[in-house]
């Protein structure tokens, strides 16, 4: 494939352009400074394209002579000072992307969205991309992601072959900050430095390693049936079940605290009260603690059969992040 991608400094984004590289694949990337490319510019075939999403003219320059987009930049923090800037990434950075990609005549369009759009499921049995979803969006992450998969529906009506892929919980090898706070946990857990488990532990949530996630944006792309979307997703774990296995895994079997739903919620409110003085980013929000609180059971069959998509256990693919966070030293 010839590919322009967008995202490429973020925890997914990275990892699929090394697999592209690897794969013999000529990417373009899009980055805002040279200094954030050092590492990546170093990979056969992988040039970069200097720009953000407004920058419409460079967009299109970069789509010529692609056959394939693959589409990751996007605003998932909890948080913004700008209330506007999840809408202008999220969606009108969408917009602009498949625009030049349509003027481009780019065959093949890689939508990455999240299983949040989907929906909370309503017990404890999986669900599909099908399912209709019955409550409001818990924030503005999953609002604007959801109304710029509409967008990338539209334009897959009008002849571009679109696919949308919607990953959950990725956790991997990778930066150990808030994109990657599921990593970020596990390191915490096997430095006995995080104790608390959400509400009761019973809440279920998808968890899917990061190489599962590259590997089905290429699945997708080679695959996909234009139109759909698929979940990317791993195993099913209650946060019980979660610090279960990294106790067997991390041979530390921590004590650990419940917090309860009406705890964490208001502590959530006073840091967004801070934040709307101070300007500094909250850690958590009440909307996304609430989120959290949801079951979130999802199935990624639909993948499995259309794209041969085959993700790992959640024991195995955490015994991997333990041992690269160990040779990293990162649990020091």
């Amino acid at each position: 494939m010839n590919c322009f991608l967008t995202g490429s400094n973020g925890f997914i984004g990275t990892r699929l352009v090394e697999e592209l590289s690897a794969g013999g694949h000529s990417v373009r990337c899009l980055v805002r400074s040279p200094e954030k490319f050092t590492d990546l510019s170093r990979l056969p075939g992988v040039t970069p394209v200097f720009g953000d999403l407004d920058a419409v003219k460079v967009l299109e320059e970069a789509s010529a002579g692609c056959d394939t987009v693959f589409h990751l930049a996007a605003y998932a923090k909890p948080w913004s000072k700008d209330r506007s800037l999840p809408y202008r990434i999220n969606h009108t950075g969408t917009e602009n992307v498949l625009r030049a990609a349509g003027n481009a005549g780019v065959k093949r369009f890689v939508f990455t969205s999240s299983a949040a759009v989907i929906g909370p499921s309503p017990g404890v049995d999986p669900i599909d991309e099908d399912f209709p979803r019955v409550v409001p969006f818990f924030n503005e992450y999953e609002e604007t992601k959801a109304a710029a998969e509409e967008l990338v529906r539209s334009y897959n009506r009008d002849g571009m072959e679109c696919v949308i892929v919607n990953p959950p919980r990725v956790y991997g090898p990778g930066p150990v900050n808030e994109s990657n706070s599921v990593t970020r946990m596990i390191s915490l857990y096997a430095r006995g430095r995080w104790r608390i488990i959400p509400g009761d532990g019973t809440c279920i949530g998808n968890y899917v390693f990061v190489e599962d996630v590259v590997r089905g944006h290429i699945l997708a792309a080679l695959k996909g049936k234009p139109g759909n979307r698929y979940i990317l997703g791993g195993e099913n774990l209650t946060f019980d079940g979660f610090f279960e296995t990294l106790a067997r895994l991390t041979s530390r079997h921590l004590r650990m605290v419940r917090f309860p739903v009406s705890t964490m919620i208001a502590i959530a409110g006073i840091m967004e009260w801070q934040a709307s003085i101070t300007g500094i980013a909250p850690l958590i929000t009440a909307p996304w603690v609430k989120k959290y609180l949801n079951h979130w059971s999802l199935t990624s069959r639909k993948a499995m059969n259309d794209l041969g998509y085959n993700p790992v256990s959640f024991e195995e693919g955490a015994g991997i992040t333990l041992r690269w966070l160990k040779q990293t030293g990162k649990l020091t």
